[in-house]
């Protein structure tokens, strides 16, 4: 899983998107990422993203770009299969199009799948969302932590 990690990062999808995609598969998925909040959290923490504590709410920002919209949407879609005819319209995956070429949206695609496949193996492992206030100073930054993967 480590070395798919590694080629979608590779692929040129941002890494703040990929990060949102993370934050937003996790929420639905229950498996909230523990993130800072308050400015000084941020600044302890080293993340840039303040944007971060806003991904459940996405639709009600003006802060995301449309491209990070339209890869919340396809998350979103994507994650939320259960009792759907068409889970992915196919206006969600146009709208994403527009955005990113095929590669990059087959990166974004197999993401999606790996934070929910990651998920589903933290609940059964019964992993607990890692809370990075226990130490900030060794906590990684969201937008940092998949870079050391390449």
């Amino acid at each position: 899983m480590r070395a798919l990690v590694r080629a979608i990062n590779n692929v040129g999808v941002p890494l703040q998107t990929l990060v949102l995609i993370h934050l937003r598969v996790s929420q639905i998925n229950g498996r909230p990422v523990q993130i800072p909040v308050k400015k000084r959290e941020f600044e302890e923490a080293g993340e840039e993203d303040y944007r971060l504590p806003l991904v459940a709410t996405w639709r009600e920002q003006t802060c995301f770009t449309d491209a990070e919209r339209s890869v919340l949407a396809l998350a979103e879609a994507a994650t939320r299969i259960n009792d759907q005819v068409d889970p992915v319209p196919d206006e969600v995956w146009d709208e994403a199009a527009k955005h990113f070429s095929e590669q990059e949206l087959g990166a974004v695609v197999l993401h999606i799948g790996l934070v929910n496949l990651w998920n589903r193996v933290n609940v059964v492992t019964k992993q607990e969302p890692v809370d990075w206030r226990i130490n900030p100073k060794k906590w990684t930054p969201m937008t940092s932590r998949l870079a050391g993967t390449r």
